[in-house]
């Protein structure tokens, strides 16, 4: 049995062990909620999904490098209201316009918070936990006490996220959560093939060994804080589209949520290992509780950023355990076949 283990990566018995606690997770609760399985449930959490895994995606990129960005959420409130604002005032502008806007100025945020960490060599939680601050004040001052309601937005905008793509029974895919995986696939192909993105990977795992192959560290961190800021802004646009009405506080949390979605997933917080389709499934299993805990009167709901703050304090000891006891198995193994190998010579 353990030698079956042996034959997965660490990566996918991270993920299969993903799965099955979802699963139990849903079983649970759907042991405690009256009418709990059914398509609504699907429907409110891939919406939710739709926004949350592109910030997850951008977090996995700089914990990849062992840094942290605290300023997503403010990245994703900030941009949701100037896309919103830029709509609202124009409202005949191409939608790919739009979306580039957003990608622009929330990749402009992650340029900022690149270049002090990369470059002037602070540490990225000093910066992002600044910058998280500076972001949510230009918002504030940026939108002069006033908010961006539904009314003055475009049709196409507010109804994309609930546009049906496909159906299966009462499972509806819709067009806001198809697009959110259709950017988190292409990461994860970027993330295994091709060698440019490999190099988060290598940056994280040892940043001195990546230097004497002739990897810019720096660069690269640079890269992965404007690619966070890329989805970050992406997210604001879903984020608009999704609510319509958006205030100062929009995104509020969101970086929480985008820690715990990752590290949840099976991300290491020491860098250099997990996957972006880990932080999709960590990015499922987080709203599905948070979603769930609200329909569960167990519970109150100023607990909920409480089981937030234990799901990463748990599965960064249950992730530092696994890897611990998968490189003892796989020494003792690697022993064993030394010691046979050893044997048959003689």
């Amino acid at each position: 049995m353990k030698k079956g283990i042996l034959t997965f990566s660490p990566q996918v018995l991270r993920i299969l062990a993903l799965v099955v606690v979802t699963a139990l997770i849903v079983l649970f609760f759907a042991s405690q909620i009256e009418n709990y399985l059914n398509g609504r449930l699907f429907n409110r959490i891939s919406s939710s999904v739709a926004v949350m895994a592109l910030i997850a995606t951008g977090q996995t990129l700089i914990i990849l490098t062992r840094n942290i960005d605290l300023s997503v959420g403010s990245i994703v409130g900030f941009t949701a209201f100037a896309t919103g604002s830029v709509i609202a005032n124009n409202p005949d502008l191409s939608p790919v316009l739009l979306v580039g806007y957003a990608a622009i100025l929330g990749g402009t945020f992650g340029v900022v918070n690149g270049l002090l960490v990369a470059y002037a060599r602070i540490p990225s939680i000093i910066v992002t936990l600044a910058t998280m601050a500076l972001f949510r004040s230009a918002l504030v001052e940026y939108s002069n006490a006033k908010s961006v309601t539904s009314q003055n937005l475009p049709a196409w905008l507010v109804d994309f996220p609930n546009q049906v793509v496909f159906s299966l029974g009462e499972f509806q895919f819709r067009a806001g959560f198809m697009a959110a995986i259709l950017v988190v696939l292409t990461a994860h192909i970027a993330l295994t093939r091709l060698r440019p993105a490999r190099q988060f990977y290598a940056v994280g795992s040892n940043p001195e060994a990546a230097t004497m192959a002739g990897i810019d560290s720096r660069r690269v961190i640079l890269i992965a804080f404007i690619l966070s800021g890329v989805m970050a802004g992406l997210a604001g646009f879903m984020f608009v589209a999704r609510f319509g009405n958006i205030t100062v506080v929009a995104g509020l949390g969101f970086e929480l949520k985008s820690i715990a979605a990752a590290v949840v997933g099976g991300v290491s917080i020491n860098g250099g290992s997990g996957t972006v389709i880990g932080a999709l499934l960590g990015t499922v299993l987080v709203d599905l509780i948070d979603n769930s805990l609200v329909r569960w009167p167990v519970v109150s709901e100023f607990w909920r950023e409480a089981v937030l703050g234990a799901m990463i304090l748990i599965a960064v000891a249950a992730d530092t355990i696994f890897i611990r006891r998968l490189a003892k198995m796989r020494a003792a193994r690697a022993h064993e076949a030394a010691i046979a190998a050893e044997g048959a010579k003689t």
